[in-house]
């Protein structure tokens, strides 16, 4: 087994509450480290941003999923708290998570035909960043 460093990528997100692919920057990792077989971990270290899987090919997805958390989680309740008015972007984020563990085989991540990693942003616009942590089961080069 061998452990990567990890790698954190920047990200720059548009809108309060948005959904953006990050797959092919994974998998690009994957490909550059030589991985045949192993698993990469992706995790957000923000309270206000998310990962998860689900659709990547009809954006009708990620709009689906964003409204229905806002209907679920407002933007305004009357027992908030938290004075920098992003309690819902944390409760969101706690919902969604902040992280996902994708195996590797065959040097490609292993998704369903639509699946795709998505970085959740809850209170941007921001600059944000995620990580990645690769691990290969691959045997090392013998000497």
């Amino acid at each position: 087994m061998r452990n990567f460093p990890i790698v954190t990528l920047p990200l720059q997100t548009k809108a309060r509450n948005q959904m953006l692919e990050i797959t092919d920057h994974v998998q690009r990792l994957v490909v550059q480290n030589e991985i045949q077989s192993g698993i990469a971990i992706v995790c957000v270290p923000h309270t206000t941003a998310a990962i998860t899987i689900n659709e990547n090919a009809d954006p009708d997805v990620k709009h689906d999923m964003l409204e229905k958390l806002a209907t679920l989680i407002p933007k305004q309740e009357n027992y908030y708290r938290h004075g920098e008015g992003n309690s819902d972007s944390h409760v969101k984020t706690s919902l969604v998570g902040n992280s996902v563990t994708v195996v590797i085989e065959n040097g490609k991540l292993v998704l369903g035909t639509w699946q795709g990693i998505q970085f959740c942003e809850f209170d941007g616009p921001r600059q944000r960043k995620y990580l990645v942590k690769l691990v290969s089961f691959d045997r090392p080069p013998v000497d």
